[in-house]
Formats: C-alpha cells, sequence, structure tokens
C-alpha cells in the first residue's frame, strides 16, 4: 500500500450516502479505505454489501460497529450518519483525524467549516480545516442557484419561494414502510410543510450572502433571508430539482441572470450554467452519478419573479460528490480528484 495515499474510514457505509462514498473512494487515486464503520452491517465484509469488491482487497474488510475512540490508522474519516447521531460521537474523534460530517448536525457550527465549495469565501476555509460540515441535499442545489442573484443583489432575499422534489435516496435508507416502492411509485408527496431541517441552513447562508461571502457572520441589525421551503418526494431513485422564485429589486435580462452566474462559477469545475432551452431547464438526470450542479435563469412575465433552477444528483453533489470534494481540498490533493468521471447515461 503506497504511504503516500490518505487512509479512509467511512462510517455508515451501509447507507446510501455511505454506499456512494465507498463507490467513489474505491476509484479515488489518492485515497485507501481502510475503515469501515455501520451498525446493521457490522460483522460483515464490504464484498457482502458490494459484490463488485469480490476478489478485491478492499472486498475483505470488514464492517465494524462506529467506535470513534478506535480509529488506528484512519486519517480521515467520512460521517454518513443520519441527522442528530453525529454531534456526540464526531466530538470524540481525536483531533489529528480530519472529519467530513455528511450529515446535518453541524452546519454552521463554531469551529465546523461550512462545506458548499462554490459560495462565496468558503473555499479558503475549507482547505486544510480538520472539520468540515457537508452541506444538505436540498440546500446544496438551492443555494447554488441562488447565490449569484442574491449576492449581486439582484434579488430579494426576503420571501424567497422554493419548491424542490427528490428521488426516494434522499429520504435514506431507514427501512420506513412510506418509503418502499408500492408506497412511492406513480405518486408525488409534499412533506415538511411546517417545518424542514434545511430551512435554517438555507437562510442562514442566503443572509451571509447579502455582505458578499459565507466566510462570516453577519452584523447585528442586517435583515434576515426568507424561505417558504416545500419538498417533494417523486418517484426517482435520485436527482434533485430545486425550482426557485425570487422577487428582483432591480430590473434584469434574463442573459444579465445568466451572465452573473457565469462569472460567479467561471473557474468552478462541478457548475455549469445553462440557458433555457426551448423553453427548459436543467434535468435532474444531467448530473446522475456525478458532482455536477447545473444553474439556469428565466423570468415569469406575469409576476416579474425571477427563476432559479438547481439540478444535481442528491447523493452527488448532495452527498458523497460534495464530500470527496471537500476532503481533496482538506488534504492538499487536486479539487477533481476521483470526480471527473461523466454522469451516468439515463
Amino acid at each position: 500500500m503506497a504511504t503516500d495515499r490518505i487512509r479512509i474510514g467511512i462510517t455508515g457505509v451501509s447507507g446510501y450516502g455511505g454506499r456512494e462514498l465507498l463507490r467513489l473512494c474505491a476509484a479515488h487515486p489518492g485515497f485507501d479505505v481502510v475503515y469501515a464503520g455501520g451498525e446493521s452491517s457490522a460483522g460483515r465484509r464490504l464484498c457482502e454489501l458490494e459484490p463488485a469488491l469480490i476478489g478485491q482487497n478492499l472486498g475483505n474488510l470488514t464492517v465494524a460497529a462506529f467506535d470513534p475512540d478506535h480509529l488506528d490508522g484512519v486519517e480521515l474519516l467520512f460521517a454518513s450518519l443520519p441527522t442528530g447521531a453525529s454531534r456526540e460521537p464526531l466530538a470524540r474523534v481525536p483531533g489529528n483525524v480530519r472529519v467530513i460530517d455528511v450529515g446535518g448536525d453541524h452546519r454552521f457550527v463554531d469551529g465546523w467549516a461550512y462545506g458548499l465549495t462554490e459560495l462565496p469565501g468558503v473555499r479558503p476555509m475549507i482547505c486544510g480545516a480538520s472539520r468540515v460540515a457537508n452541506p444538505g441535499c436540498y440546500p446544496a442545489a438551492t443555494l447554488l442557484a441562488l447565490a449569484p442573484i442574491i449576492a449581486a443583489g439582484i434579488g430579494d432575499p426576503e420571501g424567497i419561494v422554493v419548491d424542490a422534489k427528490s428521488g426516494v435516496s434522499g429520504a435514506g435508507r431507514g427501512g420506513r414502510s412510506e418509503f418502499g416502492f408500492a408506497e412511492t411509485n406513480e405518486d408525488v408527496m409534499p412533506y415538511g410543510l411546517e417545518r424542514h431541517s434545511h430551512v435554517p441552513e438555507i437562510t442562514e447562508a442566503l443572509t451571509r450572502l447579502q455582505h458578499g461571502t459565507v466566510a462570516e457572520t453577519v452584523p447585528p441589525g442586517t435583515s434576515r433571508a426568507t424561505v417558504a421551503f416545500t419538498p417533494h418526494l417523486i418517484p426517482m431513485t435520485r436527482g434533485i430539482i430545486a425550482t426557485c422564485y425570487v422577487r428582483p429589486l432591480r430590473q434584469s435580462s434574463v442573459d444579465e441572470l445568466h451572465d452573473v452566474a457565469g462569472r460567479m462559477y467561471a473557474n468552478e469545475p462541478f457548475v455549469r450554467v445553462v440557458p433555457p432551452i426551448n423553453g427548459r431547464g436543467p434535468r435532474s438526470t444531467w448530473a446522475t452519478g456525478s458532482n455536477l450542479c447545473f444553474v439556469g435563469y428565466a423570468r415569469n412575465h406575469s409576476t416579474g419573479h425571477i427563476i432559479c433552477i438547481g439540478a444535481i444528483d442528491n447523493l452527488g453533489k448532495g452527498a458523497a460528490g460534495q464530500a470527496v470534494q471537500n476532503a481533496n481540498l482538506m488534504v492538499g490533493l487536486p479539487e477533481v480528484a476521483g470526480l471527473q468521471a461523466l454522469p451516468l447515461a439515463p
């Protein structure tokens, strides 16, 4: 085993996000997976979870019950645990082990860098950090679509309406019967109508974007962004479309909206700015299996609203792909390492 490769641990390896992390890290040119943690899968070999690993050295790695006090040899740990389950155990991880929390317990928490790399001011925080909080899947699509318009002062951060739709894998591999095939096929379900855990993350980032950077807290008295956020579960495995409606603060053409986004993301390897094609915006399948985000903009001529659309793979840019991108930055590898494969063909 090459000594210059980063020794990686993944806990929550049997969940959707953890399995996607395993897929990406197994093929990563600078990572060696040396630890796998899980609860329901503890005691099983990785090749039992992922038959493609049969006959491979990695496939013989046995999943351990996650114990943050016993991570010998791990240099960087991906924690793909349900929101609410990571705060206590990750506080016990030794300081010399870098950690990326793919769950929701450490977003905009002191001591943790917020890990949506493309937002203004974020990348320098991630580089060399020891603790990074991955963004939520819905916020990744929503914020990347909205950021150029809010940061440029074109759109009003108050009263934003977000209509977002996610594939069933976004609900996690929890075994709940309402997320089975029979319950989700041929159906669309709005949920989180009164409260959703991603709204504070979205509003905090948008509030900071008014001042041009997400890296700093806002001065007292700053008006807070407000968002009406309605997610929907739709009968596909993976993917997110976030359609955001923003009141304009000044007149702007659709071309200007795309130009503003194009300038913000000009050097970003994973964001594609796409003008409407025959009146259609980005599609979720464009990003499937990748770390890409597609953003597009339009105007509603009846109401004047700016329409901002973000399309990602919820397991890619919304989880594992973004986590690997952050890990690359944390350890000084090329940001795109292990993430340059094209999306899966529909």
